[in-house]
């Protein structure tokens, strides 16, 4: 029994120490495999590393090429010259519409508005080079490259000049140029009409003209007049002496003037305007405007008789005068788009900012007026050329029923005027 537990032990043993045997094979060849594998993986970096060695050595680096300049070169001789040193009145007045005193004079009111900022990168564009800009684009009504290439800036500049200055006239300085006269202008601009026209009591003539606009492309059929293109209405009041006191200029080519005239400021607030009445045969008649037959008849705007073979040969002189007061209106808008032919062209402005440049030029249009600058006959000749491109529509009369109150002061009037004056009849 002793000895058969013995030779079982021997057995287990000799099993135990074969199995030992043999995992430490494995193991020691496991360990040669992952050695193996190390070296491998070294031979193949230290390739790597050698090939990439090569290339560096053999291949040429690029090398990074110095900006020599940071902006480019323009030449500004057209102004620093030309403009500064050479131009007399005459040619100020061609490229700016008004002599270099009247000039120096509206820098110092848009000083504010246009003045260059204290910390720039670059030498900021000087104040009267900047009003410069502004004045031969509206005058112009050339491409921003074009002004740009002439006063040796880019063109983007050009753009920033003209939206910074028509809209810091539209919202600071726009009351300092057009503003509805107190009671004392008023006063005076209805005595002037009278001595000039026999008409008492006008202190304006309200009329509209359509300025052309590049629409957008929804809603475009809205920005489109009777005569197939796209505008915006401006419509204004003119003193005798050809100031506009009043302008709207938001309503789209489509919109009659009469809508024009309700939607505006002036029609909301005409109970405002300065009254001063005054007995007319029998009748107390305030200030009023005068307007053609596309607008309505009310007791503060006055348009003459509908011609029918039933008008009297008073009512026709009274039309016959009333026509040659509202020249005043017609000579104003023509001044106007004859000095800014900006008015006269589809400009490259958004139509979004197309009212800000049309108040723009009747602010300037009234500064101007106001330093006496005349208006070049050359320029008027232009500007017919011009309008024979785009006709402005027809005056389409006032459908609606004329008010009581202005029926009764225009029979006044007509009474008023058949009494004092000769009879006249209209220019056929």
């Amino acid at each position: 029994m002793a000895n058969g537990e013995q030779g079982e032990a021997t057995s287990l043993y000799i099993s135990c120490m074969m199995t030992i045997g043999v995992l430490r094979m494995q193991s020691a060849q496991l360990v040669r495999l992952i050695m193996e594998r190390r070296r491998r993986r070294r031979r193949i970096m230290e390739n790597l590393i050698q090939t990439n060695n090569m290339l560096l050595h053999f291949a040429t680096v690029p090398q990074r090429s110095q900006r020599t300049v940071w902006m480019k070169s323009r030449n500004r001789i057209f102004w620093e010259r030309d403009v500064l040193t050479l131009f007399d009145d005459e040619d100020w007045k061609a490229n700016f519409r008004m002599t270099r005193k009247s000039f120096n004079k509206l820098c110092g009111i848009m000083e504010g508005v246009m003045k260059p900022e204290k910390v720039t990168v670059r030498a900021p564009i000087p104040l009267e080079m900047r009003v410069a800009i502004v004045l031969y684009k509206l005058a112009s009504c050339a491409q921003y490259r074009v002004v740009g290439n002439q006063f040796g800036v880019h063109k983007s500049t050009v753009k920033k000049m003209v939206y910074q200055f028509c809209t810091g006239m539209v919202t600071s300085a726009l009351g300092h140029f057009i503003k509805v006269p107190t009671t004392e202008e008023a006063i005076s601009i209805a005595n002037r009409f009278e001595q000039n026209f026999n008409i008492p009591q006008i202190i304006g003539c309200i009329d509209g003209t359509h300025i052309p606009v590049l629409p957008p492309s929804e809603g475009y059929k809205d920005f489109v007049n009777r005569e197939g293109w796209p505008s915006y209405v401006l419509q204004g009041v003119v003193d005798d002496m050809y100031r506009f006191w009043s302008i709207s200029c938001k309503m789209p080519g489509c919109s009659l003037d009469a809508n024009v005239l309700r939607q505006s400021t002036l029609f909301s607030q005409a109970h405002l305007l300065p009254k001063e009445p005054r007995e007319i045969n029998g009748i107390s008649i305030s200030h009023f405007l005068l307007g053609d037959p596309a607008y309505p008849l009310m007791d503060w705007l006055m348009k003459g008789y509908t011609h029918s073979p039933d008008i009297t040969p008073e009512q026709e002189s009274f039309n016959a005068y009333l026509s040659s007061a509202r020249t005043t209106g017609e000579i104003a808008f023509g001044r106007l788009k004859s000095r800014w032919r900006v008015l006269m062209k589809r400009s490259d402005f958004h139509y979004s900012f197309t009212p800000k440049v049309i108040a723009t030029c009747c602010a300037l249009h009234n500064f101007c007026e106001n330093e006496k600058e005349a208006v070049n006959p050359n320029w008027s000749v232009d500007a017919d050329t011009l309008a024979s491109d785009l006709p402005q529509p027809g005056v389409r009369a006032n459908s609606h029923a004329d008010d009581t109150n202005g029926q009764t002061i225009r029979d006044a009037l007509t009474e008023y005027m058949s009494e004092n004056f000769p009879l006249r009849r209209p220019d056929l």
